[in-house]
């Protein structure tokens, strides 16, 4: 049996298998989900105006062009503004930003934020509070302060930093070499095999009809019919059962064994001549047993 320590060691490399899969797999969707951001620059349907200027991919090119109206098959009919020439755009996959603009980084498109730089100008910067006059040379912010400026990252860096050391500490163990626990595992295995050997161990075949019937024959030396023989087997012990009609069980049984193994049988079927009334009988119904099985018993 494996000890406690072997045990939770076991379970660290295992652990340690887990997450070194999924931090792959997680990795790998990363990548994916960045390939596919940074080569986005569609536009949304919503961002697109009637009288607007955007850049867009006009035979192969990009062009400045202005969105005149609304297309009644779809997407908007504009005017290329260096050729002065009507335009059709069928969807927001040909424009791909506004004019004057750049094209919006994917991240900020797929999640509809705010340039970084127009989030900027907007805000205003929050006064500072401070123990004396607002604006004053010299004043120490305040602990409320100094906890505001706190950020997410700030505050989850301890946990990410704890758990990415945790993780290192379970890889290590799990790529050391650990010849005790591996053979405390294999031993253990070894014992799990040999109790399901032992406790699986078929029990001793108790004698059946067939067996009880070639002892009686045996016993007797003479051909027998089936009702006979389960009498005395069952007088003797050789034999236990419970059924309504254990001579036709037997008489069953010793045909379906003379069917499948043939000349290999242990019985044969004989006949038995009787005198009645003057009159020669042929008795049937019964059976002895084969040359080679007749004489062991005695």
């Amino acid at each position: 049996m494996l000890t406690l320590k072997q045990r939770q060691e076991r379970a660290a490399r295992r652990a340690a298998r887990i997450a070194a899969k999924h931090e792959a797999i997680r990795q790998a969707a990363l990548d994916h989900g960045e390939a596919q951001s940074e080569g986005s620059t569609v536009m949304k349907k919503g961002e697109v105006k009637v009288g607007g200027e955007y850049v867009a991919k006009v035979s192969g090119k990009l062009a400045h062009v202005r969105i005149d109206r609304e297309n009644p098959h779809g997407g908007w009919d504009a005017t290329n503004l260096a050729t002065k020439k009507s335009v059709r755009i069928k969807s927001t996959r040909r424009l791909q930003a506004e004019a004057g603009r750049k094209a919006a980084p994917a991240a900020h498109v797929a999640t509809g934020a705010r340039p970084a730089g127009e989030v900027a100008k907007d805000t205003k910067p929050a006064p500072a509070a401070t123990g004396g006059k607002p604006g004053a040379a010299g004043a120490k912010p305040s602990a409320d302060t100094k906890a505001a400026k706190l950020t997410t990252a700030e505050v989850k860096a301890p946990k990410a930093a704890a758990v990415a050391a945790w993780r290192k500490d379970v890889a290590d163990k799990a790529a050391k070499p650990a010849p005790e626990l591996d053979a405390a595992i294999k031993a253990a295995g070894e014992a799990r095999k040999a109790k399901k050997r032992k406790t699986g161990k078929k029990a001793e075949r108790k004698p059946g009809c067939l067996d009880a019937a070639v002892r009686v024959l045996q016993e007797a030396g003479k051909p027998m019919q089936c009702g006979e023989i389960v009498q005395q087997a069952l007088a003797k012990g050789y034999w236990q059962t419970k059924g309504a009609t254990p001579g036709a069980t037997l008489y069953a049984a010793v045909l379906r064994e003379c069917a499948a193994k043939g000349a290999k049988a242990r019985f044969r079927r004989v006949e038995v001549k009787e005198t009645k009334d003057g009159k020669a009988v042929t008795l049937r119904g019964y059976f002895a047993l084969a040359d080679e099985h007749a004489g062991k018993g005695k």
